[in-house]
């Protein structure tokens, strides 16, 4: 998981400090869904311009991007790793904070917002996580997510430092975090990124595997993320996109 999500966003922001800043949202969306979802949930979630959003576990912070740009969101993001945060900030020049998901450094009720994508799955103390994302918004404020969730009860195999709740476990977590379930929809039910977006995340990744491909990190990194996909191409993970409301 060091490789994955702390090197290989710094050799990502590299590869697009190289190829020009457009192509650095579809770069930094790895993992989190595609743009039609994203905007989904951003819609769902009520996001307008000026809403104070955190995204917690933000990666390398395209998700964020894409909603400041086309909401008008303010966001602040926070991830645990330092590659991830030093890789968003010369990206995206927004506050950027590193702290883990389970002990997040602001007041109660500090944003309009929040949400997490694609992290609970990657915690043990998945309660943790959500409990705080409750904690940071008021009440009947939106908490949006992105989870991975296991759609039968053994897998056959999966990514390191990976644990994937069923859809009950889910949802008692949801409740005892106080996150009442609104909307929910599956990745699958939205249109997958034009060519352009595609093209863009192909050039960024063969850059980095020019510049990486004998690197033992790199082939660490690839196979989770194989591993992964085949996973979600077999149905026994699906990702759930998720509306909630904190009471």
């Amino acid at each position: 998981m060091e490789d994955e999500f702390d090197t290989l966003p710094i050799w990502t922001a590299d590869a697009v400090e190289e190829l020009g800043p457009e192509y650095a949202v579809p770069a930094g969306c790895r993992g989190s869904g595609t743009p039609e979802g994203l905007r989904w949930l951003s819609r769902s979630m009520g996001l307008l311009a000026g809403t104070r959003l955190l995204d917690s576990g933000a990666g390398e912070g395209g998700p964020a991007e894409l909603a400041a740009r086309e909401f008008g969101v303010s966001p602040v993001l926070v991830d645990p790793k330092h590659g991830a945060c030093r890789a968003a900030r010369r990206m995206f020049h927004r506050p950027t904070l590193v702290a883990g998901g389970e002990r997040l450094p602001f007041p109660g009720g500090a944003f309009d917002a929040a949400w997490s994508l694609g992290v609970l799955c990657t915690v043990s103390q998945k309660h943790a996580v959500l409990t705080e994302l409750r904690r940071v918004v008021p009440t009947g404020a939106s908490v949006g997510l992105l989870v991975f969730v296991r759609t039968v009860d053994t897998l056959p195999d999966q990514p390191e430092g990976n644990d994937f709740p069923d859809r009950v476990e889910l949802g008692r977590l949801l409740r005892a975090a106080r996150l009442h379930l609104t909307v929910e929809a599956t990745l699958s039910d939205f249109s997958e990124p034009p060519s352009e977006w595609h093209e863009k995340v192909d050039e960024v990744d063969d850059l980095v595997r020019q510049r990486h491909a004998d690197d033992e990190r790199l082939m660490t990194a690839d196979h989770q993320q194989r591993i992964m996909g085949r996973l979600l191409d077999d149905g026994v993970v699906e990702g759930r996109l998720l509306v909630t409301r904190a009471f």
